[in-house]
């Protein structure tokens, strides 16, 4: 008898485990959400807040309604600005994962097949820069790759570079390839070391055994059993780096066009809050697609 009296106490206790996660995201991203839409079906306003109609109740709740248009997103479809910012905000991010992913692979599988006691260490390195604020850490790059910055003086140390030469990386679009590498490294190499190191060794023994070499062995066995943690490191860089605004702002040029800095320009510096709400409801659209494919996958891991 004490089984299924325990079994329904548990039943509560479950729900709340379940709810509170939903109610989180609700909490948190929903009501943001549509906060943010809402915003960007009104019309500019010179007041505070700088946006009209301005929900004041239910009562009105039809005329509130019937103000609310979609000029907003037509605009957004008929200035070249912001579709050239969408395309370049994705070809940055696409860029960039595929660098990151060419440079994390060789280090998680270093990293895991190295000895289990060397192993945390190696995992410690790789986290140690989130010991350092991301602000100060991009500020340094500015330092390194600035005209006279430290690369400058290095190669002209080193004899790379004659004396009257600088490096013109500063304020270009491979500082902020450089920026974007550096900063969300550890993002691609921490889901890859976490499926390769799950990987049973004993599978390149066998085709060793069978006379597979090396190369043919890592395409049929090693890539395919890590490929959860190579889109999972892909995906988890890619959403962020697409709506990136400090490392475009800091490292890139006035060339450098990233969504994320025409929608802080349209935020802060034109205060047109309705235009930026539409402009941040379209790319969280444009992310939701590889987020459904990055949940789909999961749940046929």
């Amino acid at each position: 008898m004490a089984e299924p009296v325990a079994a329904t106490q548990s039943g509560p206790a479950r729900w709340l485990v379940v709810l509170i996660p939903y109610m989180w995201m609700a909490l948190f991203f929903v009501v943001p959400f549509l906060i943010i839409l809402k915003i960007s079906l009104s019309d500019t306003a010179i007041a505070m807040p700088p946006y009209t109609p301005v929900f004041e109740g239910f009562a009105a709740i039809g005329d509130f309604l019937s103000q609310l248009d979609f000029e907003n997103y037509l605009f957004l479809t008929d200035d070249p600005l912001y579709v050239n910012a969408y395309l370049s905000s994705l070809r940055i991010a696409s860029i960039s994962t595929l660098l990151l992913l060419l440079i994390g692979y060789p280090m998680a599988l270093a990293m895991a097949r190295a000895s289990v006691s060397v192993r945390p260490t190696l995992v410690m390195l790789v986290i140690l820069p989130f010991w350092t604020s991301f602000l100060i850490r991009v500020y340094a790059w500015i330092g390194i790759l600035k005209p006279e910055g430290l690369l400058t003086v290095l190669l002209h140390s080193l004899g790379l570079m004659d004396e009257g030469n600088q490096v013109q990386i500063y304020r270009t679009e491979i500082a902020v390839f450089i920026g974007i590498v550096y900063s969300y490294l550890p993002f691609m190499v921490l889901p890859l070391y976490s499926a390769l190191e799950k990987m049973d060794g004993t599978l390149l023994e066998a085709a060793s055994d069978l006379g597979c070499p090396p190369w043919k062995a890592f395409w049929k066995i090693t890539f395919p059993l890590s490929l959860p943690g190579v889109i999972a490191g892909s995906m988890i860089c890619f959403i962020p780096i697409t709506g990136e605004f400090v490392i475009p702002d800091l490292l890139g040029g006035s060339n450098t066009l990233m969504i994320g800095k025409t929608l802080w320009t349209e935020f802060f510096g034109n205060r047109d809050w309705p235009l930026a709400s539409a402009v941040a409801v379209l790319l969280l659209l444009i992310l939701v697609v590889p987020i459904a494919i990055f949940q789909n996958q999961q749940q046929k891991v």
